[in-house]
């Protein structure tokens, strides 16, 4: 097969050395082969980074604009061929994988509005004849290390910022899924954007990350992936004194509480927990259910899973893909087998499964008789795993909810306003869904949670200002 290569300072680079990209649905089908940057090509395209901000800083919004809608326009109008991609290097069913390749096309041209939207202040000085203009100003290099499990969306997500409000990027992509953040950087090639505003590289992130983490060139960092990563992250860049934002882990709880729709309730625990395989920061791992709907909505749950079909993501019909990669799955299996002996009941799934194809299939597993100090309530399995805890009432409810090291996103299913309201309140999580799933966010409104989940100011929307820019003040006395 051909490599694909890297992109360094406007041109595609050759690499000595590839990666196969294989499908998690049919292990027989290789996606394509990706190259992997050295330390040295990342070396080089910070270096290509450095020397575009000179000038692209000084670009114009309008340019900005343009080449941001271009390429929204572009993922938008390819969203079957780039959905189809997706879903066949991570997993997600065809229709997952459709509609992040949309996101991703709106992020961008929600972004491209931005490049209009650029506000500052002029105030008066409490000196007399003095005038205050407060602005923003692009930050310059920007390293971006992305995961495997949103594979086109969060590199958009941190691209169409960065470049928006006037920095250079170096982007380091999942190296098991590659295949989108090469064709978004195809797309962007083409865009009209200068030499060496953007840069990707491929690879190892003991090569590659490492690499953008020790450049004092590179301004910030913006991270997503696991929580121990992230610390590594944030320690590499204090020390340096490098801006960092991070989105690691989440245990999010969703409340169903005894005056919930059932059907509603289940629907949302479904779809949180299970959909995309579970392999989401937000997914709705602790299901938090009052004495009152417990038994109705354990039954209810199960019935709904025995009708949900596990397959090849790019069949129709499929609403559960594979887990992404052998790893991942053994996991995923490891702590199955950790829920029990910790004398939870696993009440539905949780075996591998075999399908015309060899893929890393898992049913999707849930668990009850948990209690929230178990191993499978606490930590982060980031797979088709679920528990139940079972509670008196709201008030226990909400304690356990937020009892936990992470705080992304939170969900409560309830026909009460006010229990709906009190829990939108009192929720340590960034995100609170009320009669939604806990998965499952806009992309012009701010993303990113409380304590073990994020650090940092938000990602998306019109708060990503606060990570791309910096603040200047700047005094006139007219003369």
């Amino acid at each position: 097969m051909t490599m694909h290569r890297n992109f360094i300072a406007g041109d595609w680079r050759d690499a000595s050395d590839g990666n196969d990209n294989i499908n998690p649905s049919n292990l027989g089908d290789v996606v394509g082969v990706y190259a992997r940057a050295s330390r040295t090509e990342t070396e080089d395209a910070i270096a290509a980074a450095t020397e575009a901000f000179k000038t692209w800083q000084f670009s114009t919004i309008q340019q900005r604009h343009d080449i941001l809608e271009f390429i929204g326009n572009e993922i938008i109008a390819r969203k079957e061929e780039l959905g189809r991609l997706l879903s066949r290097e991570e997993g997600k069913t065809l229709p997952e994988g459709m509609g992040e390749a949309v996101r991703a096309g709106q992020i961008f041209k929600f972004f491209a509005g931005e490049c209009l939207r650029i506000e500052g202040d002029r105030l008066d000085s409490v000196r007399p004849g003095v005038g205050v203009e407060i602005t923003r100003e692009p930050i310059g290099v920007v390293g971006l290390i992305t995961p495997w499990n949103f594979p086109i969306a969060i590199p958009a997500w941190k691209i169409a910022p960065a470049l928006a409000y006037g920095n250079c990027v170096v982007i380091k992509p999942a190296e098991l899924v590659p295949g989108c953040a090469w064709a978004l950087a195809d797309i962007i090639s083409r865009s009209g954007i200068p030499d060496g505003v953007f840069n990707l590289v491929m690879g190892k992130g003991s090569q590659v990350g490492q690499a953008i983490l020790d450049n004092r060139a590179v301004a910030a960092v913006s991270f997503t992936g696991s929580v121990q990563t992230g610390s590594l992250v944030a320690a590499a860049c204090s020390a340096r004194g490098a801006k960092f934002q991070l989105e690691m882990g989440g245990k999010n709880p969703l409340v169903v509480l005894d005056d919930a729709d059932l059907d509603n309730a289940v629907d949302c625990a479904v779809q949180g927990a299970f959909f995309s395989t579970g392999q989401r920061c937000t997914a709705s791992s602790r299901l938090i259910v009052t004495e009152g709907i417990h038994d109705r909505f354990i039954e209810a749950a199960k019935a709904r899973l025995e009708k949900t079909v596990v397959g090849d993501a790019l069949k129709e019909g499929v609403q559960i893909g594979p887990v992404v990669d052998e790893t991942q799955l053994a996991q995923d299996l490891n702590y199955i087998d950790i829920g029990r002996q910790e004398g939870a009941t696993l009440a539905f799934g949780g075996e591998r499964l075999e399908r015309d194809t060899d893929g890393f299939y898992l049913s999707p597993a849930l668990f009850t008789d948990v209690r929230n100090d178990m191993r499978i309530a606490q930590e982060e399995i980031f797979g088709p795993v679920a528990t139940v805890i079972k509670v008196k009432d709201y008030d226990e409810a909400l304690t356990v909810a937020n009892d936990t090291a992470f705080g992304l996103s939170a969900g409560i299913c309830t026909t009460s306003l006010k229990y709906a309201s009190d829990f939108k309140r009192k929720s340590q999580a960034g995100m609170v869904m009320v009669n939604l799933p806990t998965a499952g966010v806009d992309y012009h409104v701010p993303f990113g949670g409380r304590k073990g989940s994020s650090y940092g100011s938000r990602e998306q929307g019109r708060y990503a200002d606060e990570f791309y820019t910096t603040v200047k003040t700047a005094y006139t006395l007219p003369l």
